[in-house]
This record gives structure tokens, sequence and C-alpha cells, in this order.
């Protein structure tokens, strides 16, 4: 029984280490790419906890959304992206500057307008049932075909990243 005590400790600190690790990984890149691995290390680590605390459901989620589909976001705008050459070559010009900066006014008016005139009400009115059977019942039958449309949205997106990232010579011999 304490053998199972320990080592559910050494479990537990073994995600907290993942997560520190994969942080610190994060903050400490020099590369856009290794920053993107020590986020998803540390992602990872948090769902390895969910886990751990008796949440698979919240695990699975944890890798399934934010490794799954936000790293895989972020190494696409890499991948995609322009490289720092391309980037200084391209010059901020001040008509760009100020139509970028009418664009953020005129957004930043339209969201506090809709802010203001939203009549809020809260989710426990609104819903009523947060049991775990119910969450669980919703996100299997009600939500699942928005889940598989997710991941095939995401492949389609893998895919298109990396045809864009092949060089043209790849391109011509296929």
């Amino acid at each position: 029984m304490i053998l199972y005590r320990y080592l559910a400790e050494a479990i537990f600190l073994g995600f907290i280490v993942l997560i520190l690790f994969g942080s610190l990984l994060t903050v400490q890149a020099r590369l856009l790419m290794h920053a993107v691995l020590g986020l998803a290390v540390a992602l990872v680590g948090v769902a390895g906890l969910y886990f751990h605390l008796g949440s698979p459901f919240m695990a699975l989620m944890q890798i399934l959304i934010y490794v799954g589909a936000v790293c895989v976001m972020l190494v696409f705008g890499i991948m995609v992206g322009q490289t720092p050459n391309q980037a200084a070559q391209l010059r901020l010009s001040s008509h760009n500057l100020a139509l970028g900066i009418v664009t953020c006014g005129a957004g930043f008016v339209l969201l506090t307008a809709t802010v203001v005139r939203t009549q809020w009400v809260a989710a426990a009115q609104r819903v009523g049932d947060f049991s775990m059977q119910h969450l669980g019942e919703s996100f299997i039958y009600r939500y699942c075909l928005a889940f598989e449309l997710i991941s095939v949205v995401l492949l389609t997106a893998i895919i298109g990243a990396i045809i864009i990232a092949r060089s043209p010579q790849e391109r011509n011999q296929s």
C-alpha cells in the first residue's frame, strides 16, 4: 500500500518535472520550432496531471485540442510564415499604418458596442445541468460531429501546409 502511494507521488512529480522542462524549453528556445516543441511537452505534462487526478476525458481533450490543434497550428504558421529576411524586405508604409489604425479602431468600437448592448445571463440559468454524466453524453452524442469536422479541417490544413512548404523542385518532380 505504501509502495502505491510513493509510486503515485513519483508519477505526480514526474508530470510536474515534464511541465517545468517543457516550459523552460519554451521560454529559453532560440528557434521558434523548439519553443513550440517545448509548449507541446508542457501541455502533455498538464494532460498527464489531468489523467493522474482522475479525469481521463479532460486529459484526452487537453491532448486533442491544445497539443493537437494549437501546436499544429503554430507549426503551420511557422511553415507558411515569412523568413526574417523576407520580413525585413517588407517595410510598413504610412498608408498601411493608417489603414491598420482605422481598422483596429473600428473593431474596438464594434466590440465595445456589442459588449455594452448584450444582456448577460449566467450560464447556470441557461443550462442548469453541469453533471459529468450530462456533459459526457453531450460531447459524445450532440457534439461528436463537430469534433470529427475539426479533425477533418486539421487534416486538410496539414496537407495544405505540406504542399505549400515543399520547394518548387519537389513540386515539379511529383
